[in-house]
């Protein structure tokens, strides 16, 4: 009788035989394990997948076994017939499990300004709306809302890191931001955001984070901004961002364009939608920094 061991995968325990305790067989047998699984989740014969990919069903026989070592260009074919990123179907067993891929496959689908509502909607079932992420904050808000200025005071209150994103970006790339986007653009720029943001939460389990007034016109950074922080949204009228960025000494914009206030008003407009999808709104328009901090940590209690 021909020694086995057992072997879980995607929750499954598997049966293997012994000679598949090594690494490389152990894969291979997982690999079946994986397509065999998708294909049947699909309600598919081996027949029909090897219709809609190409690959023979003797060698989809031998792949679903463990016994087919198979080629990275023909598994790219079958991951596009069971509608998957090749990726999932090379993930090791110890990372994310099978109703994963599916939940993202199903999320991929769905319309990007319903993202937030789905969000929202899995936070309530998981945590039944409680606060969450409270051990990182991040501000959110045109210049001049007092981002960096009650960012620092709160993280000196709470005893935790202050953390300027823009200012990362800036030592990530070595040059000021105006260089950044006179060398690579605003694609650069939001590259550099990205990277640093991810950074930032892969070292920090509890800090402060002041970002860019534009983080929430890239997606991608904003969704793991709101999926990671608390955030907050410093609002101010236009007249107040404006004024306070020329008290600190910034003329540039109001230096030849007449139109700069509309411009502010339009763009805090076009935004409004998007600060609003914060866990606090805190509004500092007509208010000294040591009232606002107050009214910050006062919303903190008790986010929406």
């Amino acid at each position: 009788m021909t020694p086995t061991l057992e072997r879980s995968t995607n929750g499954r325990s598997v049966r293997l035989p012994a000679n598949a305790a090594q690494p490389d067989e152990a894969f291979l047998a997982e690999l079946g394990e994986r397509v065999r699984d998708l294909r049947a989740r699909r309600g598919m014969s081996r027949r029909m997948l090897a219709d809609a990919s190409g690959v023979s069903e003797r060698y989809l026989a031998e792949l679903e076994s463990g016994r087919g070592n198979i080629s990275v260009l023909l598994l790219r074919q079958i991951a596009v017939a069971l509608s998957l990123p090749l990726e999932d179907l090379l993930r090791e067993q110890d990372q994310r499990p099978l109703e994963l891929t599916l939940i993202h496959q199903l999320l991929a689908r769905v319309p990007q300004h319903r993202l937030g509502e789905i969000r929202e909607r899995l936070l309530r079932d998981i945590d039944g709306g409680a606060a969450r992420h409270s051990q990182r904050i991040a501000l959110i808000g045109l210049r001049g809302a007092g981002k960096s200025t009650l960012g620092q005071r709160l993280a000196d209150d709470l005893g935790t890191p202050f953390v300027e994103l823009d200012r990362e970006v800036e030592r990530d790339a070595g040059t000021s931001l105006s260089e950044i986007f006179l060398l690579y653009g605003q694609g650069g720029y939001r590259r550099y955001e990205r990277r640093c943001l991810e950074r930032v939460l892969e070292t920090h389990s509890r800090c402060v984070i002041a970002t860019g007034g534009s983080i929430v016109s890239e997606p991608g950074t904003y969704e793991l901004l709101l999926g990671t922080c608390t955030t907050v949204w410093l609002r101010a009228a236009p007249e107040e961002h404006m004024a306070r960025v020329i008290a600190q000494g910034d003329t540039r914009p109001m230096a030849d364009n007449p139109e700069a206030m509309e411009d502010l008003r339009r763009i805090l407009q076009g935004r409004e939608r998007l600060y609003s999808q914060a866990d606090v709104v805190v509004d500092t328009a007509g208010r000294k920094p040591e009232q606002s901090l107050r009214d910050l940590k006062r919303a903190l209690k008790s986010p929406r």
